[in-house]
């Protein structure tokens, strides 16, 4: 049974950084996708960046050349690195896991998830 637990929210004015991370247990496929998403209030929850088994990232426009998603070593730790904030990035954040392989297409929809963090808050103002 997988568990996540997210940290590092906060509130930072615009143009600031943060960098969010995911403690990730009871995950041991071999073949998988990790994710964040957010959730501003209002708004369905969207995909922000995911990263698959071989290393491989993916982005939501809205995000590209800003957040940067990483593992650590072992890869029990996932992060978001998120630097020139806007305000519109104001959101709860969440941290995902997928067994398996998903098609690029698919690779930041929320369906294709199956394990979910409780969510930290971000802040940009």
């Amino acid at each position: 049974h997988v568990q996540l637990v997210e940290s590092g929210g906060g509130s930072v004015q615009v143009g600031g950084s943060l960098k969010l991370s995911c403690a990730v247990s009871g995950y041991t496929f071999s073949t998988y996708c990790m994710g964040w998403f957010r959730q501003a209030p209002g708004k369905q929850r969207e995909g922000v960046a995911s990263i698959d088994s071989d290393g491989s990232t993916y982005y939501d426009d809205s995000v590209k050349g800003r957040f940067t998603i990483s593992q650590g070593n072992p890869k029990n730790t996932l992060y978001l690195q998120m630097n020139s904030l806007k305000p519109e990035d104001t959101a709860m954040y969440y941290c995902a896991a997928a067994r398996g392989a998903i098609v690029t297409m698919a690779i930041l929809w929320e369906s294709r998830y199956n394990g979910w963090g409780q969510g930290t808050q971000v802040t940009v103002s």
